[in-house]
């Protein structure tokens, strides 16, 4: 498919409108499709839902769609690029990570941006199923892709064909500090609520895993991830976290061809960030204007106005350079 550049719809001009307006065009969206559910056992006591949407066509390529911070399979964002996806010939499948969505009971641990381990035993499983398949990860989804093809490299199924990381925090540190910007207060507020609320359900499920409480008091996401992520996921703290599993530093050692998509306008992923990093010759970058934090309303083919995901299939179909 063919993908004209990027233009705002000129009722949602700036990267706050996007960001929301494209929040609220999506909200609707549902998935419609047949669905399979697909378990992986991952490591001892992981096991992570997959929702498939196989195509009739058996020798059709797959694509891994992966939410971000605090979403699901039920994203829609991920809606939107699954059902584009399909439409276009792929067999679609929506992974959750640990605990998220209706996952939580069958895997009531944290996530977080480094467990890479997760993705490279979907990818095994899904290579043992199809010839070829891509990903694409948004937001927190696109940071673990990104850090996952660079980390693991030589751990990943030769046919993992491409990926592409829509607004992935390649600098975990600054966009933390982002969200800390009194115009990104609504952003915060949302991100830690929803994120509270995760812990308190996986303690109550796993009490002798999860201390009561810890989440007293925790007002910003770098607090959760200092509290919370850092602690439970064997860092030093908030820092160390950011430090070993923001991607940015790693892009140079990704052997697979891939797609940073990212807004120069996006609230709490400053332009700067995304720049700042040398990349290797397999990894392309493209900054556009006026989409917000995973944005891009505009015209589609994708339900929801939902640009990206156009620009999602016309890179993964299109021919290698």
């Amino acid at each position: 498919m063919t993908v004209p550049r990027f233009r705002p719809f000129p009722l949602l001009p700036g990267g706050h409108l996007q960001t929301v307006g494209g929040h609220f065009l999506r909200a609707a969206l549902r998935w419609r499709l047949p669905t399979e559910d697909v378990v992986v056992e991952a490591d001892e006591g992981v096991r992570i839902l997959l929702r498939a949407s196989w195509r009739p066509e058996k020798d059709r390529p797959a694509l891994l769609v992966i939410h971000g911070l605090e979403g699901c399979d039920r994203s829609p964002n991920v809606i939107s690029t699954g059902t584009l996806a399909y439409r276009a010939g792929w067999h679609v499948l929506r992974m959750n990570l640990r605990g998220c969505g209706d996952s939580l009971t069958l895997c009531p641990r944290l996530y977080n941006a480094g467990i890479t381990s997760d993705l490279v035993a979907v990818s095994h499983w899904l290579a043992s199923r199809v010839a070829r398949f891509a990903i694409a990860g948004f937001s927190l989804g696109g940071n673990l892709t990104l850090l996952t093809l660079a980390r693991d490299r030589e751990r990943l199924p030769e046919e993992l064909a491409g990926a592409v990381a829509i607004c992935p925090p390649l600098d975990m540190s600054v966009s933390a500090s982002a969200l800390e910007r009194r115009a990104n207060l609504l952003y915060q507020l949302q991100f830690v609520t929803s994120l509270n609320a995760s812990y308190r359900k996986r303690r109550e499920l796993l009490p002798h895993a999860y201390e009561a409480d810890r989440e007293r008091g925790v007002s910003t996401v770098r607090q959760f991830d200092d509290r919370i992520t850092a602690f439970y996921g064997g860092y030093e703290d908030a820092e160390d976290y950011y430090r070993q599993v923001s991607p940015g530093p790693r892009l140079q050692a990704i052997d697979r061809r891939a797609l940073i998509l990212a807004a120069a306008d996006d609230p709490f992923i400053p332009e700067a960030s995304m720049r700042k990093w040398a990349r290797a010759d397999t990894v392309s970058l493209e900054i556009v204007e006026g989409g917000g934090h995973v944005g891009f309303v505009g015209h589609s083919m994708a339900p929801g106005y939902f640009w990206a995901a156009d620009r999602i299939l016309d890179f993964l179909e299109s021919p290698v350079p």
